[in-house]
């Protein structure tokens, strides 16, 4: 039988971009906040088993889930930053979880991602020692702008848009992050601490609507998209 694998989620953060005074994890689309779905998206699939979530230190909001789907889940203070929180995600999993353990790392907020997708990255990952991420090769023209003026376009050839889940072995994510954070490098995913060590995690196409809530017209575009699964 495959090895488990455990999902880590960085939920430390407010969400400033969104606006409001609730922290966009916890906004509601389709019957339960977006930390539900995502949650109950990685649950759902056989190999996983578990997740640690990453909270802000006063985080009143959390609904105390100690399971869904019928698996644990845990939590953790997080951190100031992304790559602190799931750093911290990483340290606290359980005993059983070791340095060769594949762990996916996914945003609290990005709440449609679907099991074929998920499957896809968990077979690359599982054969690729520098892990792989699912994302989205850019098909928009690209402009380089200033002042909101067009300097120049850009070429999109070999660009892609990077999603979570990403994928991993718990050691080599975490001393890559470690390594990074000594450097004084803000990475925005684990892939880019990964880049940073050395490594070229594979990229795996996945559904471009596995989006990520930052503004209110994504919200407003997670709601379609759930109610028609």
């Amino acid at each position: 039988m495959s090895a488990p694998i455990w999902a880590v989620m960085p939920a430390a953060g407010r969400g400033t971009r969104f606006g409001g005074e609730t922290p966009k994890q916890y906004l509601v689309a389709a019957g339960k906040p977006l930390i539900a779905h995502a949650l109950d998206a990685l649950l759902a699939h056989p190999r996983v088993a578990g997740a640690m979530v990453a909270l802000a230190a006063d985080d009143a909001l959390w609904p105390g889930w100690s399971e869904r789907q019928g698996k644990p889940v845990l939590r953790c203070v997080g951190g100031g930053e992304r790559a602190d929180s799931v750093l911290a995600a990483l340290r606290a999993l359980p005993d059983g979880v070791g340095d060769d353990s594949l762990v996916l790392v996914h945003d609290a907020a990005r709440p449609n991602l679907r099991r074929a997708d998920l499957d896809a990255l968990i077979v690359a990952a599982d054969s690729d020692s520098d892990g792989a991420i699912l994302g989205a090769p850019l098909r928009d023209t690209l402009k380089r702008a200033n002042d909101r003026r067009i300097l120049s376009t850009e070429p999109r050839q070999g660009l892609w848009r990077a999603f979570t889940p990403q994928a991993f072995r718990r050691g080599a994510l975490s001393t890559a992050l470690r390594d990074a954070a000594v450097a004084g490098l803000v990475v925005t995913d684990e892939a880019a601490a990964m880049e940073y060590a050395g490594l070229h995690p594979r990229l795996v196409e996945g559904r471009e609507d596995n989006l990520k809530v930052t503004t209110p017209a994504d919200l407003a575009l997670a709601e379609y998209l759930l109610g028609k699964v």
